[in-house]
């Protein structure tokens, strides 16, 4: 079992970022892949032809081997994602096969990532963004979009916003370390001033997160954002799976991949695990530790290694009865913790559960993960809240 953390830099964390890439996102593949960019930079044009799949089955079959730098596979893994999730959902219904020129290339890229051959959010929102002014900050108001689907100022506010709560949640994340070591040393001033720190980057975190409604509506959010970001598991318009035409790994077998959520990212699981706040044996706790997957593992690594080392809600509990302080920080944690849950759920319900379902590929009662998201959602929140100390 682990003592300790290793550093940020093993996990892949940037102390002033958090879980985004610490250099901005790369903006173009070298030449041999215009392709891939063409077709990509053109989505939302293609999207409203009708012909989306007739014009992507043209794309020549690329390599990606030629592919050097973790950078340039990000790109192409959500070139690839982008242009995938068009194809399967791009026409009035799925369907069930991908061409090769999409799946084999895919395929190989995200297994070189370590991750599925899936829109996940780590193509959809940490490696999806770029800074208008260079010298200013990772925020709303100064990043925009590298890729869209339909576009339009919906679809960039929802994703801009997640990027802006990464950056908002680097300092708690960058905080973990020395917060789980504090707490073994017996340090209770060290302790209190680390979840001081948690929550102060948790409140930023809540105050970008209530700005969800300024630019992003439940209807546009609903009828053209969301429909292009379901996967193949667990979904009532694909029961079958997809197939993967030409990767021979999959033996022509269709595969179950669950579309892009922000259960993908590695924020709240990693202050879960920081804070103690546990979740009950069942399909819930499931379907959470299945999102490790869709993660870069050098995130999912970092949330296990927290887990190894163990919580500090214990050393906190004992400590809180003669320490007001140290108690009163931990919970503010939790209790913004659950705020942002909650926000998680008043969401959910407006943009998704109350909504006029039109069609069966975007249903309202399943997630994108494929979830019964509603109940998932009230479940996360009580838990939370249960963590209190006394």
């Amino acid at each position: 079992m682990l003592k300790e953390l290793k550093s940020l830099e093993t996990y892949e964390i940037c102390p002033e970022r958090g879980f985004l890439p610490s250099t901005d996102p790369l903006q173009k593949l070298p030449d041999a892949f215009a392709a891939w960019e063409q077709a990509a930079g053109e989505l939302p044009k293609l999207l409203v032809s009708d012909r989306i799949r007739s014009l992507l089955e043209r794309l020549p079959l690329l390599d990606p081997s030629a592919l050097s730098t973790k950078a340039q596979k990000e790109r192409a893994m959500m070139l690839l994602s982008y242009l995938g999730h068009a194809y399967v959902w791009g026409e009035s219904a799925p369907l069930e096969e991908l061409p090769e020129v999409i799946a084999v290339p895919w395929h190989k890229v995200a297994g070189e990532l370590g991750r599925p051959p899936v829109l996940s959010y780590a193509s959809y929102a940490l490696s999806n963004w770029r800074r208008l002014d260079s010298d200013g900050p990772i925020a709303c108001g100064n990043i925009a979009l590298l890729q869209n689907f339909l576009g339009g100022i919906d679809e960039e506010w929802f994703i801009l916003i997640h990027v802006d709560i990464e950056r908002q949640a680097a300092p708690a994340i960058a905080t973990i370390p020395g917060a789980l070591k504090a707490a073994q040393a017996g340090d209770e001033q060290g302790t209190s001033a680390a979840l001081k720190l948690v929550g102060d980057s948790l409140d930023a975190m809540n105050r970008v997160m209530d700005r969800m409604p300024l630019h992003c509506d439940p209807y546009c959010y609903y009828n053209r954002v969301r429909p292009y970001i379901h996967g193949w598991r667990d979904n009532p318009a694909l029961p079958a799976g997809l197939k993967y035409a030409g990767v021979g790994e999959y033996g022509g077998k269709p595969q179950f991949f669950r579309g892009e959520t922000g259960a993908q990212s590695a924020i709240v699981p990693a202050l879960d695990a920081l804070l103690g706040v546990g979740h009950k044996d069942d399909p819930l706790l499931h379907y959470l530790r299945e999102m490790r997957d869709y993660m870069p593992p050098a995130h999912r690594s970092f949330i296990e290694d927290i887990e190894a080392v163990g919580s500090l809600r214990d050393f906190a509990a004992r400590a809180a009865k003669g320490n007001a302080e140290l108690r009163d920080n931990y919970n503010r944690c939790v209790t913004l913790l659950g705020k942002f849950r909650t926000t998680h759920l008043d969401y959910a319900s407006s943009y998704i559960d109350k909504q006029k379902q039109t069609s069966a590929n975007n249903p309202t009662k399943v997630g994108t993960g494929g979830t019964p998201f509603m109940v998932y959602l009230k479940k996360h929140r009580d838990e939370t809240d249960s963590f209190l100390i006394g």
